[in-house]
Parts: C-alpha cells; sequence; structure tokens
C-alpha cells in the first residue's frame, strides 16, 4: 500500500512549514512536496498606502532580511520618481547590503547549518544546534557569532540600528557614513577576515568528508539566475539579470529587472502558500531555475575582488559546467562572506560615501516602479503600481524563497528517495530532509508575508490518502 510521510513542522529554517513524502506501493519514494502553510499579506494591505512609506513598512516582513526589503523598496520608489540617485547613497546602500550579506550568510552557515556536518546527523536535535556547536566547537561558535554581530554592526552604523532602520528612502538614503563610523568597522575587519578563512577551510574538509551529500543533496540539472554587472561580474545591489543553464551557458541576459515579467511566470500550488515562478520561455516544468548564492556565483564571471576570485575559481572547478549540488550552497555563502569584506574594505577608503549630497528631490514621474536587488537568499523583486498621488493601487513581491521552491521540492524529493526506508521515520532521516530545505535558508515569512513560527510536519500517505504515519515538530 502507498504512504504519505509528512514532516511537521522543519526545524531550524525561517518560518512555519511542512513536508509530504510520498511512497508507492513497493515502499519507494514517488515524490515529495514542501508545503509553506502560512497566508502571504503584505501585497493586499499594502494596497492605498503611499510609496513613499513602502521601505518602512516591507521591513516589517522579516527581522533578519529587512535591509533587502527596504532596499528594493527604494528603488522601486527610485523608479517612480525617474530618478538617478546621488552616487554617494548608492554606494552607501550597497554597503549597508554587503553587511546584510555577512551578518545573513553567518547566521545561515554558523547557526543553522554547520550543526549538522560539525556534529553529525545522527546527534540527538537536543544538542544538535547552536548551543551544541558551542559545546563542542566553543571558539567556532563564538566566531560565528562574532561574525554576524559585525555585519549587524555595518547597519547600525549606517541607519542607526540593527533591525528596521528609517534609512533608506526613494531617491537615496537619509545620512552618510560617519567617520567614527568608518573606524569601527575597519577595525573589525581584520577578525571578519580570519573567521572567514577559518570557515573556508572548515568546509573544505567537510566537502571531502561529505561526498555523499554532495551528490544526493539537490544535484540536478536546472536554470539558474542573478544579477551582474555589464561585465558579468557578480553584482548584488544593481546590473542586470542573467540566466545560465545547468551546462553553464548563458540563455538569457542583460535583462534590465523592470522587464522580468517577460522572462519570470508565476504558478500557484494547491498545497502551499508559497508561489513558485519559473522561467517563462521554457513553462513550469523545465524552467525551473535556482537563486542566491549558488545561482550568483555560477551566473558570474568573477567576483571583482582577488580573494574572493581565487576561491571562485576553485568553485567553479568542482564540476564540469554549472556547480549543480545545492550542498554547495554552503560553500557558495561563504565566498559571498569573503568578497562582501574585501568590498567594504575598499569602501572605506572611498571619500564619497561621507558626502552629504544623498538623496534626489523629485515628485512622482512614473506610475509604475520595479526594485530589485539581491538579498541573501537570492534576487528579490519589488513592483508597485501608484496613482496620480502615489498612492499604490497593485503591489507584487518576488521573493528569493519562492523562486527556490520548485528547486526545494525536486531536493527533498531526491533525498527522501535515498533515504526514506521502510514505513517509519526516523530523526536521522528526518533530519536529512530538513537539511534539504536548509541548504536553501529559507525565509518563509518573506516569501508568505505573515506572522508565525516555523513548525515541521512529515506524513506518510497510502494512495488513498490514508495517513500512515506521522512525525510532528512544534
Amino acid at each position: 500500500m502507498s504512504k504519505r510521510i509528512v514532516i511537521d513542522p522543519v526545524t531550524r529554517i525561517e518560518g512555519h512549514a511542512k513536508i509530504s513524502i510520498f511512497v508507492d506501493d513497493a515502499g519507494n519514494v514517488s515524490d515529495a512536496e514542501f508545503h509553506v502553510v502560512e497566508f502571504r499579506g503584505f501585497e493586499k494591505f499594502c494596497e492605498g498606502r503611499p510609496y513613499t512609506e513602502m521601505p518602512g513598512i516591507t521591513q516589517r516582513i522579516c527581522g533578519i532580511c529587512p535591509i533587502s526589503h527596504m532596499l528594493a523598496s527604494a528603488k522601486a520608489g527610485d523608479a517612480i520618481m525617474a530618478v538617478s540617485i546621488p552616487p554617494a547613497a548608492d554606494k552607501l546602500r550597497r554597503l549597508i547590503n554587503l553587511g546584510q550579506l555577512v551578518q545573513s550568510h553567518a547566521l545561515s552557515f554558523f547557526h543553522l547549518s554547520a550543526p549538522d556536518f560539525l556534529l553529525g546527523w545522527e546527534t540527538p536535535p537536543a544538542q544538535r544546534n547552536v548551543f551544541g556547536l558551542i559545546t563542542n566547537h566553543k571558539d567556532l561558535a563564538r566566531a560565528g557569532i562574532r561574525l554576524r554581530q559585525f555585519g549587524q554592526e555595518i547597519i547600525e552604523v549606517l541607519g542607526g540600528k540593527k533591525i528596521h532602520p528609517a534609512w533608506a528612502v526613494p531617491g537615496g538614503v537619509r545620512s552618510p557614513l560617519t567617520r567614527e563610523g568608518a573606524a569601527k568597522i575597519g577595525a573589525w575587519l581584520p577578525e571578519a577576515f580570519a573567521t572567514t578563512r577559518v570557515a573556508l577551510d572548515l568546509f573544505k574538509q567537510v566537502l571531502t568528508t561529505h561526498q555523499r551529500e554532495v551528490q544526493l543533496y539537490g544535484n540536478f540539472p536546472s536554470l539558474f539566475m542573478g544579477l551582474v554587472d555589464p561585465d558579468g561580474g557578480w553584482e548584488h545591489h544593481g546590473g542586470k539579470l542573467r540566466f545560465t543553464d545547468s551546462s553553464d551557458s548563458i540563455i538569457a541576459d542583460q535583462i534590465d529587472p523592470k522587464d522580468y515579467l517577460t522572462v519570470i511566470g508565476e504558478q500557484v500550488q494547491n498545497s502551499s502558500y508559497l508561489k513558485s515562478p519559473y522561467y517563462l520561455p521554457l513553462g513550469p516544468t523545465d524552467g525551473v531555475y535556482r537563486v542566491g548564492p549558488l545561482a550568483r556565483l555560477n551566473v558570474c564571471s568573477h567576483m571583482g575582488v582577488p580573494q574572493a576570485d581565487a576561491e571562485l575559481k576553485n568553485f567553479k572547478s568542482l564540476a564540469h559546467g554549472a556547480i549543480t549540488s545545492s550542498f554547495l550552497y554552503h560553500y557558495a555563502r561563504l565566498i559571498e562572506i569573503l568578497a562582501s569584506l574585501e568590498t567594504i574594505e575598499r569602501y572605506l577608503s572611498d571619500e564619497e560615501l561621507f558626502s552629504t549630497y544623498l538623496c534626489a528631490d523629485a515628485g512622482i514621474n512614473s506610475l509604475h516602479g520595479v526594485g530589485a536587488s539581491e538579498a541573501p537568499r537570492g534576487t528579490l523583486f519589488h513592483d508597485y503600481t501608484v496613482d496620480r498621488n502615489g498612492l499604490l493601487q497593485k503591489v507584487n513581491l518576488i521573493v528569493a524563497t519562492g523562486q527556490n521552491n520548485l528547486a526545494m521540492n525536486r531536493t527533498v524529493a531526491q533525498i527522501a528517495r535515498h533515504f526514506a526506508r521502510g514505513p517509519e521515520i526516523t530523526e536521522p532521516m528526518l533530519n536529512r530532509i530538513e537539511h534539504g530545505i536548509r541548504c536553501y535558508d529559507p525565509c518563509l515569512s518573506c516569501s508568505t508575508h505573515a506572522a508565525g513560527r516555523m513548525a515541521l510536519d512529515v506524513r506518510m500517505i497510502a494512495t488513498n490518502g490514508q495517513v500512515l504515519h506521522e512525525m510532528r515538530r512544534e
């Protein structure tokens, strides 16, 4: 008799979701689904609000990546005003986004994922977490916490506080970098570099001992999308869209983000509140694409800074063609931290960041504006339509976790096919399936726009719909 396994809740991710695993009559996994069970509402209740309020409102979608929403929203406001913001404002926005990349990637690597591959899949869940990491790898855990703190410090130096700063606005930013703030960031950089190098060396050791995970954790052909600069280099807050395939061939390039609807379609699954974008020319089945660190490193030709360029070369040497294993999202995050630190170091010697010319002055010159920026988890779009008074008539948000949704479904199915054995669910098997989701570091509050906490539900279900076994975590 066929079965359905349900994991509820999925742990150590942001938000609330469950996983269903479908098993056929022979006991083999036939399919798997990742369900997001929170409701999405920001797009509707923001209608009628002034577009100028959106950088502040949309930050409240999430406490982990508010900077990403603030920046994408401010860029949409720039487009409605039809202005080019002052050069200093663009550089300052970039600097705060680099701080966001550092703090979020450090959280993902050290707090959420490292307990799995450092403590082991068999370790009881009560110890397989950041507290277990502190007990068994005290210095590493402390360094990871400090690295995240460094990224948050940059956000506070520029925005006035670490979470939900009222700083980026349509047309620019509110305040410059101060000399005191620059000195504080500069003094912390050597420690941040040292921690990142330790983490990179550590993960390279993990790669030698976890080849099975590299091969089985979301390793399949797909497309990849990210922003690149005009020369095809790594970009995190500007540039144009590029799509590549699993052979590392460019299939679409230099697409203005305002034209994203010409290449991105959206579908809705009955089993999830999470939308499922796909590459429009190929359709939902063949147009599955991934975003985020793995995608950004696949689509770019270079990082633009020497240490990260050397790591990118090593990263790309791990496969012929694109890097298709989602387990290597972890490596990509560390490379992006390194690139961010190198770029931050360059910015600290740029006198323009201390300029007080920070905001363009204009009214409503366009009734439609799109803002795109690279959030830690992938490309983020804010699409606003306003009336002549600047009141929002329509809001569309396409968030990284949604764009990875179809790939996450394939990932949990691939892992479950290999590790699910028999009708009973074991904790190590459960955790391996969950880790497939953690590779993507999903942010479900961002993707579904609802309050709530993360939980995981796995069920084993027969073809007649009968739940044969269920495991829940609150």
